[in-house]
């Protein structure tokens, strides 16, 4: 590897062929950044003093020995500034009629051939624009054309010094040798702000320019195919302390599934290192060729669980009216609603292998139970991922009687299944985060609620609050205690699952605090736990007591934990 400043001489040098590849994506800098250039290229035609435009990423790229080209590389990192700078100088060289300013980014030895080579993504445009005789507009949409026009109408050629930009435009320069790893080089190169994703550099591992079909079939076929499949794989949610895409938990997903196939005897060390989600493209590359893995049948497998996974994971189910019927859409909302993302691998696998739907239901209502009944009694996840992208998947545990079975024969017991009383002293006890205190609940009421009395739907998950009906600020407006005991008790029972509800809004401030019968009926136009609350099963019939108080919460907890334990059976 080789670091340093670059010109835009040394960059195009006449000999050097700069090609895009595969993983990168479409040029998409628009009037907000073009605008920006236009304003550096003036301030450095002025000034007349070296201004970096930032990092150009270069990988050398192996040539046959019979190639005439003296110099191939690959655009690591630079498209969106490098084909812009095309793009202007090819303007400049129209408006100032000086076509040495064109030649700059040609092959002399190569046809006259444009030296910054597109991907298929944009390279019609590019060389449209790029062998564009006059400044006369062209027809078309993509940013590349776009850019064309904009520097053709908004560019000031009297304000611009070829020369001055030629001289004194820097790049911070990086030319990576045949083997150096990419991947390392973006995570250790922090001040450039470069971070490629696992899919853009998987891409490009697994299809080369011969490859155009079959890249067209696996992987833009299933992928990329038009802006609304681009946008699910590219939602990002939350798995953990970081957002990811779609697709990247979809590709350590499957890599969880692929490395437990027996066939391929994966060392127990190299098993763990698979489990890391950060350096996931290096675990791919290292499977793929300590396993002699054939990429065709990688390939062709990855479209096969992609395309289950994409007809069944759904982000956007907490905001719909959840079903009481066990089945994927309620193991949804556990994975997106209270962020389990730990269950997608074992989940992918069901889906996968298990063919009989009544099979595949009892299982993901087993999956519910466990997950919601450890969540009540606040046992760790920290198991989870060992369980759900290891051994469950290695042991090919595919019934809803074999899961019971491992989770009741686990030596362990970390990953205990908790029993009836247990939940009930969750119910009773566990003081939990918000997020989890309200999911349970609103599971529970999916699960209870008399739709057919009920005239009006249920909110998404993510549309409720959790509400403390004895508040947190209870001495202001609520009996006092007489003793330090009894504060303490009342302080920990507020905490707690019976005394706290979903509500589809979050009550007025001028209430939240308020004593029993305000907070339930309201005050003048500010409505009230009576409104609010009315319609929710696991609360209706507490609006009806004439005081709250701990010997309340207490009863309720007992009126939850019932519920759970005929829902979540273990």
């Amino acid at each position: 590897m080789e670091a340093g400043k670059r010109t835009i001489n040394d960059i195009f040098n006449q000999n050097k062929i700069l090609e895009i590849p595969f993983f990168q994506r479409s040029y998409v800098w628009d009037e907000d950044q073009w605008e920006r250039f236009i304003s550096d290229m003036e301030f450095v035609s002025h000034n007349n003093k070296p201004y970096f435009l930032g990092s150009v990423i270069l990988k050398q790229q192996q040539t046959n020995s019979g190639q005439s080209v003296g110099d191939k590389r690959t655009l690591i990192d630079g498209q969106q500034r490098l084909t812009t700078m095309n793009i202007v100088f090819k303007v400049l060289a129209l408006k100032l009629n000086n076509f040495y300013l064109e030649s700059l980014f040609r092959l002399p030895m190569q046809n006259n051939e444009i030296a910054l080579q597109h991907s298929r993504n944009d390279v019609v445009d590019f060389r449209l624009v790029m062998n564009a005789s006059s400044l006369d507009l062209l027809k078309g949409e993509g940013n590349v054309i776009r850019a064309f026009n904009y520097f053709t109408q908004h560019l000031d050629a009297s304000q611009i010094n070829p020369q001055n930009l030629l001289t004194n435009l820097m790049f911070v320069g990086v030319d990576l040798g045949h083997g150096d790893d990419e991947q390392q080089i973006f995570d250790t190169i922090n001040s450039l702000g470069v971070k490629l994703t696992t899919a853009e550099l998987l891409k490009n591992h697994l299809f080369g320019k011969e490859d155009i079909e079959r890249y067209v079939q696996y992987w833009e076929g299933v992928f990329e195919s038009n802006e609304e499949v681009r946008n699910y794989w590219n939602t990002e949610i939350f798995a953990g302390r970081f957002q990811r895409s779609f697709l990247d938990l979809f590709l350590y997903s499957y890599l969880q599934i692929k490395v437990q196939d027996a066939r391929l005897s994966i060392r127990a060390e190299d098993k763990i290192e698979f489990t890391k989600m950060e350096g996931l493209f290096e675990s791919y590359k290292q499977l793929i060729l300590k396993y002699r893995i054939d990429k065709v049948e990688l390939i062709a497998e990855l479209k096969e669980y992609a395309l289950i996974f994409s007809g069944n994971f759904d982000a956007d189910v907490v905001n719909r009216d959840l079903s009481g019927a066990s089945g994927i859409e309620r193991v949804n909302a556990i994975i997106f609603g209270l962020e389990t993302t730990t269950l997608i691998p074992y989940v992918l696998y069901v889906l996968k292998n298990v063919e009989d739907v009544a099979e595949r239901e009892a299982i993901f209502s087993y999956l519910e139970s466990y997950v919601m009944r450890r969540m009540v009694c606040h046992e760790t996840t920290k198991n989870y991922n060992q369980i759900f992208s290891d051994r469950l998947i290695s042991n090919s545990i595919l019934s809803r009687d074999a899961i019971k079975d491992f989770i009741n024969d686990r030596s362990d017991k970390i990953g205990f299944m908790p029993t009836n009383d247990e939940v009930v002293k969750g119910f009773k006890e566990s003081k939990l985060v918000n997020k989890q205190a309200a999911g349970i609940l609103y599971f529970i009421e999916t699960k209870i609620r008399n739709r057919s009395y009920h005239s009006t739907a249920m909110a998404g998950l993510d549309h409720y609050s959790l509400e403390h009906v004895l508040p947190k600020k209870w001495k202001n407006n609520w009996p006092a205690v007489a003793t330090e005991k009894e504060r303490d008790f009342r302080n920990r029972q507020l905490l707690t699952l019976g005394n706290l509800t979903i509500i589809p809004v979050s009550l007025n401030s001028s209430i939240r605090d308020a004593a029993w019968n305000i907070k339930k009926i309201g005050k003048g136009a500010t409505k009230g736990l009576d409104h609010y609350a009315a319609g929710l099963d696991t609360f209706s019939e507490y609006l009806k007591c004439a005081e709250w108080n701990e010997a309340v919460i207490e009863r309720r907890s007992e009126f939850l934990a019932e519920k759970a334990n005929l829902i979540w059976q273990c």
